[in-house]
């Protein structure tokens, strides 16, 4: 479970040198999936591989081949060790280092770009570690602006991103004009942050418009858009961008928007496909980075010139039939295409038919190739092109932006129980899970109980108690987008928790049970913390009741009451007692009096766990004159249960009190 949560950073290496050391690093090869790596001296280390020689050596020799690395050694000797195999933030693995007493978990290099910061706090998470962040944006609480848009698969542009990065940190203004992709980010920065957003270019209605392609130079966007106020530039853009303001530190980056409709004659070689999609975006100042995909007709799925390219450049291929294409309005629609393949456009129909869009933003250009794939400039449009010397293959092309941008990524759900509420409750692979997702989504209580469990750069959604599916619906359209989304529930998410809801709702959208990815992660259940608190009233056959007839009919509840009470099952009862369903718990109290004895002990618990916590210990005939409400859970005993110095106790067998 945990190794899914240290995906991003697989091949992952653990490097010890001391016995101490080894067995620290043990445990998190076994949660992370990561090799550890020790010395020919240090016997009895199990699943481990030895090295020779010295560490220095060994690391030069290993270095490319794993994309993060932990050290349990000391700082200063990881610094050495590491400094002659430094390149450049952009290609540098993750470097962290634990301490050997496992007390704190530093990031030491790669902390954006190569995820050392994120690496740090899930395995703080699994040590129980403190983690340390000395990045500037950390301490700002931003995201990294050179990681802002990994989560939806925008790429890195162009740009002078430690400059940039350096402008946040000091606090000084920085523009951001973002002409496409999610806007969802903005929406989670801290209240104090010194990006100024770019108004003229965005609408509340349509965050991502399609664009006119902006000048290369940068002519006719208007004194006031380069005002001298701002120290640095953000482009959030599918335009690739060489402005003239040289002075102000800039950086590009590219959501991948742009669909490209593709079509083109039997056997054309995929060079000519390549060149002309290049030739169509140089010509418009549009980046590659920020093509989304490929469209066409389904009778070109088996280009395979097509195909290469798709491969080749990792670009999903999408093709439509030709009844769908033939109902799309597009501007140069071809009666000899139609004659030929059914639809009077392939490449600008398919464009707008995979960005889900009405207009254009390339319209259809045509090329010609001969036999090795090379272009052929046709210099006359009304020349005949079987007279075209050298022709061999013919392309068209035509580009439409989508509102929403291609992350590229799988989504998982991580189904989450946190427990009673107290960190120390969760379990490890529980707040790894948190801190490892791109989205957080769950009732506000819950979000500020796990808060410090938050990272900067998170989407953290707080929805309220009673909008249980707005939030499984919420989730699930994020994970399908691409994104990793945390759904938390108290107790344990699969007691009257979120995750049954999840899965009700993926199950009604033909879900294949791969795609999102789901994983739930198990939590102390309300009964078990509650029982925690007032002794042993769990030790024998007990049951679970939901008092809430919001999902379940009443007459339904009231059978499940009478079954459990004439059972003698120790009764858990959730959600006992709401502002405007108050008469429930009164009712579920007679039912009990009917089978049980008025002395029968009960335990009253809110909030376990929590500050506020409440414990009350009582009778089932004095029930009701304990505080109850939506943050209680009611525990029945059986015949046995007993009340021993305040601890309600509930013998393993019917034997009798003590044996």
């Amino acid at each position: 479970m945990s190794q899914l949560l240290f995906q991003d950073f697989q091949p992952l290496a653990a490097i010890a040198t001391t016995p101490s050391g080894a067995k620290k690093l043990q445990l998190l090869c076994q949660t992370a999936g990561a090799t550890l790596w020790i010395p020919e001296s240090l016997t009895g280390i199990e699943n481990a591989q030895v090295y020779t020689g010295s560490l220095k050596t060994h690391l030069a020799n290993i270095w490319q081949e794993y994309r993060a690395f932990v050290f349990c050694l000391a700082t200063g000797a990881v610094v050495r060790l590491i400094a002659p195999l430094l390149e450049h933030k952009s290609v540098d693995p993750a470097v962290v280092v634990i301490d050997e007493a496992g007390q704190f978990v530093i990031s030491l290099c790669s902390g954006h770009q190569g995820g050392g910061d994120n690496l740090a706090q899930l395995i703080a998470h699994q040590l129980g570690a403190t983690p340390v962040l000395t990045g500037a944006a950390s301490s700002l609480g931003l995201p990294g602006i050179d990681v802002l848009g990994v989560p939806f698969g925008w790429c890195r542009g162009e740009g002078n991103w430690t400059e940039v990065s350096a402008t946040i940190a000091r606090g000084e203004a920085v523009q951001v004009i973002q002409q496409a992709g999610s806007t969802l980010w903005q929406k989670h920065l801290p209240e104090k942050h010194p990006l100024i957003f770019e108004e003229s270019l965005l609408s509340t209605k349509n965050p991502s418009p399609p664009l006119t392609p902006l000048p290369v130079n940068g002519e006719g966007l208007g004194v006031g858009f380069f005002n001298q106020q701002f120290k640095a530039k953000i482009w959030i853009t599918p335009n690739l961008l060489q402005l003239p303001d040289a002075t102000l530190p800039q950086v590009q980056w590219h959501p991948r928007v742009l669909w490209v409709g593709v079509g083109c004659e039997r056997g054309t070689p995929k060079p000519a496909i390549e060149a002309a999609i290049v030739e169509v975006l140089k010509a418009n100042n549009l980046a590659e980075s920020a093509i989304a995909g490929i469209a066409t007709i389904d009778i070109k799925a088996d280009e395979q010139g097509i195909i290469e390219l798709c491969s080749d450049r990792n670009l999903p291929l999408q093709t439509f039939p030709a009844s769908v294409l033939n109902s799309v309005n597009v501007p140069n629609p071809s009666k000899v295409v139609a004659a030929e393949v059914g639809t009077p456009s392939v490449s600008e129909a398919a464009a707008l038919s995979a960005a889900k869009c009405q207009s254009l933003l390339v319209t259809k250009q045509i090329f010609y190739c001969d036999a090795e794939g090379k272009l052929i400039q046709n210099t006359s449009p009304d020349q005949d092109k079987a007279k075209i010397p050298n022709r061999q293959g013919a392309v068209t092309v035509a580009i439409a932006q989508a509102e929403q941008e291609y992350t590229g990524r799988t989504g998982y759900l991580y189904l989450i129980g946190t427990g009673p509420g107290q960190l120390d409750q969760m379990t490890p692979a529980a707040q790894t899970a948190v801190t490892q997702a791109d989205a957080v989504i769950g009732y506000s209580l819950y979000i500020d109980l796990i808060s410090p469990l938050l990272r900067p750069g998170q989407i953290v959604e707080a929805l309220p108690i009673t909008q249980e599916r707005q939030r499984a619906e919420r989730a699930i359209a994020l994970a399908q987008w691409g994104l990793n989304v945390a759904v938390v529930s108290s107790g344990d998410s699969g007691i009257y928790g979120m995750a049954g809801l999840v899965l009700e709702q993926l199950s009604t959208q033909n879900w294949d049970g791969k795609t999102p990815g789901v994983q739930v992660f198990p939590g102390i259940t309300a009964l078990q913390s509650a029982a925690a608190r007032v002794g042993t009233p769990l030790m024998h056959d007990f049951c679970a009741i939901s008092l809430s007839d919001l999902l379940t009919p009443w007459e339904v509840i009231e059978k499940r009451l009478t079954a459990a009470a004439q059972a003698d099952f120790i009764t858990a009862l959730y959600n006992p007692r709401s502002q405007t369903r108050t008469q429930q718990i009164a009712i579920a109290q007679d039912i009990f009096l009917q089978h049980r004895h008025p002395d029968t002990p009960v335990s009253v618990v809110r909030s376990a766990y929590r500050d506020d916590e409440q414990i009350t210990l009582t009778t089932l005939d004095k029930l009701l004159d304990a505080p109850i409400d939506m943050l209680t859970l009611v525990l029945i005993g059986n015949q046995s249960t007993r009340i021993h110095s305040n601890w309600m106790i509930t013998p393993r067998g019917y034997l009798g009190f003590g044996n």
